[in-house]
């Protein structure tokens, strides 16, 4: 029995040494653990507060505000405005669906359509259903507190000028950033820098607290242009009309201003609205005066009479003598409408003697007239920075013939843009000084240029060209109490192999007022169709609408005091 008790009483012990160890580890796990708790909690918090951040705490994008384009007057012509992006969580507004028709409504959009795309992007953490809506359509979607949706502040781009300026300062993307045009030559400039803030956000990314800002949005700068709205519109509106009323294909203009090389108004037809994305095709919004080249046939001209000129070989007293009405060069026969004889340079230029320019141009050394050409900018992109530019064609001397040169005489075998050839004009009109064309205005000093032709071989070139407005083929471009200098251009256009003998280019360049040229400007005209399809009777009259407004304008004194017109002319409305 003694033995039964002792064996008992040993067991029991054991027992309650066990109990002790269990409970002493117990408390020791329990220690341990407050212990662990007070550290991290107490003396050493920052893990779980970095923990939370990682979780909660977002950087977030500030977008940055694009600069905006004015006119060279300070006229907005290019703005950003606030907009709204809807954006969900689709399985957050799936619990709603008995309010898609409510959401479909507010977005304009089928309820079919929300459903759908809801459902099918279950999974899909964030679905974008409306980008750039109005302040006014985002804030009837907010009133509408549904689960899941949300807005995301954005910027859109707003064209006030609408397709008046369209080709010229082009579009910005669904991203406001630029696309086309000026927009995207200077993007850089107007752009700015989105800034950079943390926040303490939701599980459903709605921003509970702003924590700090890590980076100020820096705005993009506005851009001061050279364009002057108001014969922006002129420009516009005669070509438009133009355009229409001889039935043509298209149709571009450019006015420069001769004394500082700054492009005063750019226009295209056919025209879009950049405010309009539905209008944006290729065929539309490309800038035709910047990248399109044409054959300018007799626009050309007074360009080979100035290399003439500027040889030595000739001067402005000189005659040619054309009879009998045509001239042989190798297997080609160039003629004139009728048999002229001997002209002056001025009466080939007033009649566009195809005959009297082959003369000259045979006469001169092929490196003497690519060197005029190339020193007027023909064959080269101008320094506006503008997308797209063409450079023309202008092969190198080394490769004409006889034929080629007979035939660039009068307009055909080389290729410029409408910008090239007002170029051109206008370094005549600054008297031989080429100064880099530019599309921002010119704050300070003017740009010295570099002369490229001599002073007086302009002069007579310019006084040449006025006999053809005044008793030549460009009299429609006259303008009253104005003396002008320009020429005429009709040349065929170029098809698979060869030319059309029904399709046409017409064109007008020119400088005003010719005692001291303040513009040049250049029309193209597309292939009219209504019958009539000189430059003379087609693209003339326009060059003198857009000029006679301009003139006025400025305030540019007349010239021609023999030509002034009457009170109820001077009179006319200008757009203002």
């Amino acid at each position: 029995m003694k033995l039964k008790r002792s064996e008992a009483q040993s067991s029991a012990r054991q027992f309650r040494l066990r109990g002790y160890w269990v409970v002493g580890a117990l408390l020791l796990g329990a220690s341990g653990i407050v212990g662990r708790a007070v550290y991290m909690q107490v003396l050493s918090p920052q893990f779980f507060v970095d923990q939370g951040d990682e979780r909660f705490m977002r950087n977030v994008k500030i977008p940055a505000h694009r600069g905006a384009i004015l006119d060279r007057a300070g006229e907005p012509i290019a703005v950003s405005t606030p907009v709204d992006t809807v954006w969900v969580v689709p399985k957050e507004l799936a619990t709603a669906a008995d309010q898609f028709s409510v959401l479909a409504k507010a977005l304009q959009r089928d309820e079919e359509w929300l459903a759908r795309q809801v459902t099918s992007h279950l999974d899909t953490p964030y679905l974008v259903l409306a980008r750039q809506l109005q302040p006014d359509e985002a804030d009837r979607i907010k009133a509408l507190h549904l689960p899941g949706v949300y807005l995301q502040r954005e910027y859109r781009r707003f064209y006030p000028a609408g397709e008046v300026t369209g080709h010229v300062l082009g579009f910005t993307g669904n991203d406001d950033q630029g696309q086309e045009g000026m927009e995207l030559a200077f993007e850089q400039k107007l752009l700015g820098e989105p800034g950079l803030k943390r926040v303490i956000q939701d599980r459903m990314r709605r921003t509970v607290e702003n924590v700090e800002s890590v980076r100020p949005a820096r705005p993009g700068e506005d851009l001061i242009t050279s364009i002057d709205l108001r014969i922006q519109y002129l420009a516009y509106r005669e070509l438009k009309a133009a355009v229409r009323d001889f039935q043509a294909r298209a149709g571009s203009a450019v006015v420069i201003d001769v004394r500082t090389g700054e492009i005063l108004a750019m226009v295209d037809q056919p025209a879009f609205n950049p405010n309009d994305r539905a209008q944006f095709d290729v065929q539309r919004y490309r800038n035709r005066v910047e990248t399109d080249i044409l054959e300018p046939g007799s626009s050309v001209k007074p360009f080979f009479v100035i290399a003439a000129l500027a040889s030595g070989k000739f001067n402005a007293s000189s005659v040619i003598d054309t009879s009998p009405g045509f001239i042989r060069v190798g297997n080609r026969v160039f003629e004139d409408e009728h048999n002229w004889g001997q002209m002056d340079f001025a009466t080939i230029l007033a009649k566009s003697s195809n005959v009297g320019m082959a003369h000259i141009a045979l006469a001169l050394d092929r490196s003497a007239i690519w060197n005029t050409l190339s020193s007027l900018g023909f064959g080269q992109v101008s320094a506006t920075g503008f997308p797209g530019e063409s450079a023309g064609v202008l092969t190198n001397y080394t490769h004409w013939g006889d034929v080629q040169v007979a035939t660039m005489a009068h307009g055909y075998g080389m290729s410029v843009t409408p910008l090239q050839l007002a170029q051109a004009y206008a370094v005549v009109g600054a008297l031989g000084v080429r100064r880099p064309l530019t599309l921002r205005r010119v704050d300070g000093v003017v740009p010295a240029g570099d002369r490229v032709l001599d002073a007086q071989v302009c002069r007579d070139a310019i006084h040449m060209l006025e006999s053809v407005v005044l008793n030549g083929t460009g009299t429609k471009a006259a303008v009253r109490g104005y003396r002008v200098a320009g020429k005429t251009g009709t040349a065929w256009k170029a098809i698979p192999g060869g030319y059309s003998t029904n399709k046409y280019m017409a064109v007008f360049g020119g400088v005003v007022p010719a005692s001291a040229p303040r513009f040049a400007m250049v029309v193209v005209i597309d292939d009219p169709s209504n019958g009539k399809y000189y430059g003379g009777d087609v693209a003339a009259p326009v060059f003198s609408a857009v000029m006679a407004g301009a003139l006025r304008l400025l305030a540019v004194p007349p010239d021609d005091l023999s030509r002034i017109p009457s009170a109820s002319f001077v009179q006319s409305e200008v757009p203002r």
